[in-house]
């Protein structure tokens, strides 16, 4: 009898307002459930509460990119492993049922057992930083874009003599006259038309000033944070924010290169089945890594001989073009990655380097 606290592993099934937690023994035991609230001393009672069963190093949650985001950053804080865990299996979920104290014990099981082995985001860095300018930044260009299109439909059905004045006018053109029309008065159609006009214009330059500060400010902590990224071929703001929020602020919770290339959808899938030996395209992981991945590879298909080189070497080889693109793909993968860990760990990078 080392006289040790038993080791125990704590499962959230995550909501809103409130977190339902469990607690379960090193064998898989159930020692109880119990649900605290979404806050600051909310937390503090959860941890408080789970600990007093025993020596707690390990917790998984469900969500930890949105309901749990705070809460596992709360747990880093404190020392606990976070692993993020998937909603539990739909077949088992038919027999035992559902309710929250069975998924928050699904959550602990699937992280005692080894199903669940992804460790969650700390998001409290830099990265954290950047993804809610690209999230801000992409619902502008999304508001701007359907701005446009607003202005350019009411155009069409506007009275000639407005509609030829502004005719074959680019688009930056187009907007700095429509905002310069003069404020009209009445209820006419055509007075509505140039109010309309006028308002969506202004509307479309206050987005563009805003989309233009967030792309500095985005490129500011890209610089900040990874120097060297924006020096890579082809990797600009939008596609470099894109890889470091794929990655996270703890990129090491990935298990090298190859686990970064598998998260961003580009490692080859065994697809062999009796005579036939081949690989298949990933259709899964971050799409919007793979996106971003795929628009890196075409501005160097574009503009770098070596990458085009390597394109046409594939093709002869047998290979299919997609299948070429995601070996493309799959190398930048891993540069990017090397940039990523180099800015993580300055000091492994000088230690490689030499």
């Amino acid at each position: 009898m080392t006289g040790r606290p038993e080791e125990i592993v704590l499962g959230v099934d995550t909501h809103k307002d409130v977190h339902v937690a469990a607690v379960i023994t090193s064998t898989g035991a159930m020692l109880d459930t119990r649900s605290f609230p979404t806050t600051r001393e909310g937390y503090r009672q959860l941890l408080s509460w789970a600990r007093a069963f025993g020596c707690l190093k390990r917790a998984g949650v469900e969500c930890t990119g949105s309901y749990s985001a705070a809460l596992t950053r709360y747990l880093h804080s404190e020392g606990i492993a976070v692993t993020e865990v998937n909603q539990p299996d739909k077949a088992l979920r038919r027999r035992r049922g559902k309710t929250d104290a069975i998924d928050a014990g699904a959550a602990a099981h699937a992280v005692l057992s080894g199903r669940a082995t992804a460790t969650a985001k700390t998001a409290d860095g830099p990265v954290e930083t950047i993804r809610l300018f690209k999230m801000t930044k992409s619902s502008a260009v999304k508001s701007r874009s359907q701005a446009i299109n607003q202005l350019k439909a009411v155009l069409v059905s506007a009275d000639p003599e407005l509609r030829e004045s502004l005719a074959g006018l680019s688009n930056p053109k187009l907007i700095r006259r429509c905002s310069e029309l003069e404020a009209a008065a009445g209820i006419t159609p055509a007075m509505a038309v140039r109010h309309t006009l006028r308002l969506l214009a202004g509307r479309i330059r206050h987005l563009t000033d805003e989309i233009n500060d967030l792309t500095a400010r985005i490129t500011s902590a890209i610089t900040t944070y990874a120097p060297k990224l924006l020096d890579c071929y082809g990797v600009g703001p939008d596609t470099a924010a894109t890889l470091l929020i794929a990655a996270g602020d703890n990129p090491d919770r990935m298990g090298g290169e190859g686990s970064f290339a598998a998260l961003c959808g580009v490692s080859p899938v065994e697809a062999s089945s009796g005579k036939t030996q081949r690989r298949r395209l990933n259709r899964g992981g971050d799409r919007q890594a793979n996106s971003a991945l795929y628009t890196i590879v075409l501005a160097r298909l574009r503009w770098e001989n070596r990458s085009r080189e390597y394109l046409e070497r594939r093709i002869s080889e047998g290979k299919t073009r997609r299948e070429a693109i995601r070996c493309l793909k799959r190398y930048v993968a891993r540069e990017i990655y090397q940039l990523i860990t180099a800015a993580r760990n300055p000091t492994h990078a000088l230690a490689s380097a030499d």
